[in-house]
């Protein structure tokens, strides 16, 4: 089957690819949505009409946006807490048309694990990400061509998910390595769904965002970012010409959510709004989606690892 292309690029704000895009009626969950990309992700949608509903850990952060959209409300949710997924699952009421699982925590200096032990950032990125789809399932299948969206990062191209020690319990801790395998499990999710969900008209898609400043980066230390050429010597930011605006950097996402240009496509990963090509990850790949991240056999292989976080 070939690629997916449509017309927008790594420029194209949110704005513009939902422009004549009509969502009245439509109702959608955007976890993390009080801030950065997952703002600008609810911002769009709800412009274009949506019933949004924001999940986070931090609801008073988001009354601004509530207050900005009619359409808008917040819920508490903490992904790493099974029980606060559980919650959330139970108290949604009638159809879902669209997941859009945004939120995430990236290179905790330490390992840190929740209650229940599991290391935070595959909690956050994935194992909470991975219960509410399944928690919401019934809910995605009363909408009329629902999907998911996993908001996952180029840092899949660095690692491959390591089902031999994924909680860092045998080996040093390595904060990037346990960010990119969470986000590389991000992909994965949307593969397993598109393989045991079509059966019930549900499709999900993965994309990476892009390089943009926001609350994400907030573990990163100077010379990380100075390395990254986000920083300056004197601890200023920087904007490189690669970088984008947390506008465009959600555009690829409401794409996956809402765009006719994706109707029916699944299992997919998308970045700068076209489908991405298939490559062997490794350090010096700088775009694309890795194989391991669109693995069947690895998506159902994590499938069975998380479930025991449902509960």
């Amino acid at each position: 089957m070939s690629p997916t292309v449509t017309p927008f690029g790594s420029r194209s704000t949110a704005a513009e690819v939902l422009e004549g895009v009509e969502l009245g009626g439509r109702r959608m969950i955007v976890t993390g949505g009080s801030s950065g990309l997952g703002a600008e992700t609810v911002r769009a949608l709800a412009a274009a009409g949506a019933q949004v509903t924001v999940a986070t850990r931090s609801p008073a952060a988001a009354r601004s946006l509530a207050a900005e959209f009619p359409g808008v409300r917040v819920a508490a949710l903490d992904l790493a807490d099974p029980a606060s997924v559980r919650a959330f699952c139970l108290a949604w009421r009638g159809p879902l048309d669209c997941l859009v699982a945004n939120a995430g925590v990236m290179m905790l200096p330490g390992r840190q694990v929740n209650a229940q032990g599991w290391e935070l950032q595959l909690a956050t990125n994935y194992l909470g990400h991975f219960a509410l789809a399944l928690g919401l399932r019934g809910a995605l299948e009363r909408a009329e061509r629902p999907r998911v969206v996993t908001v996952s990062s180029g840092a899949q191209l660095r690692a491959g998910f390591d089902f031999e020690d994924p909680q860092f319990e045998q080996h040093p801790y390595d904060p990037f390595a346990a960010y990119a395998q969470s986000k590389t499990a991000s992909v994965l999710l949307a593969v397993g769904i598109g393989r045991r969900w079509a059966e019930y008209g549900i499709t999900a898609n993965a994309c990476a965002p892009g390089w943009i400043h926001t609350n994400l980066t907030r573990h990163l230390d100077a010379a990380t970012m100075q390395a990254f050429g986000a920083m300056d010597a004197q601890g200023n930011l920087l904007t490189p010409d690669h970088y984008k605006t947390p506008a465009q950097g959600a555009a690829t996402t409401v794409l996956l959510a809402a765009s006719p240009l994706v109707e029916g496509v699944s299992g997919c990963y998308f970045e700068d709004n076209q489908q991405a090509e298939v490559v062997d990850g490794g350090s010096e790949v700088m775009a694309g989606v890795a194989r391991w991240s669109i693995d069947p056999v690895a998506a159902d292989r994590l499938w069975s690892y998380a479930l025991p976080f449902v509960g």
